[in-house]
C-alpha cells in the first residue's frame, strides 16, 4: 500500500508506516511544501495512496467524497504527547486494519481511538 504523508505530520511517521507494510512518500520530498490541499490530495490519488494528515479540511466529506479516493487518515493528537507516543499509538491502531479498510474511507485516529467512515 502507498501512503502520502502531509507536511503537518512528523517525518518519523514514515518509518512506522513502513513497519506496517506501507510505501511512504512525504510531500516535502516532492516539491509540495506549502501546496494547497487540492494539490496534495491529487498527488496522493495519482499514486493510489492513502493520505495521512492532521488537516481537518481533508475530513470534509463534501469536498473530499469518500467514494472518490483511496483513503484519508486524519490524525488528532494533542501537542502534549511526544512524537514517539503518537507514532506508537498510530502503529497500534493501524495494525488492527486490513487493506480494504482504507479504500474509500475516512479514518480518524486519536489517542487509543479509531473511527472509520466508509463509502456507503
Amino acid at each position: 500500500m502507498n501512503a502520502v504523508i502531509d507536511e503537518d505530520l512528523h517525518r518519523s511517521l514514515g518509518s512506522h508506516l513502513s513497519s506496517l507494510g506501507f510505501t511512504s512518500l512525504d510531500v516535502r520530498d516532492h516539491g509540495l511544501r506549502g501546496a494547497s490541499d487540492e494539490e496534495v490530495f491529487l498527488f496522493a490519488q495519482k499514486r493510489k495512496a492513502i493520505l495521512f494528515s492532521a488537516d481537518l479540511g481533508f475530513a470534509n466529506t463534501l469536498s473530499y467524497r469518500v467514494q472518490n479516493h483511496c483513503g484519508v487518515v486524519i490524525l488528532r493528537y494533542p501537542n502534549e504527547l511526544s512524537t514517539n507516543a503518537i507514532n506508537e499509538d498510530i502503529r497500534l491502531l493501524l495494525s488492527k486494519l486490513i487493506h480494504e479498510d482504507y479504500d474509500r474511507s475516512l479514518i480518524i485516529l486519536s489517542p487509543g481511538k479509531l473511527r472509520i467512515r466508509r463509502n456507503q
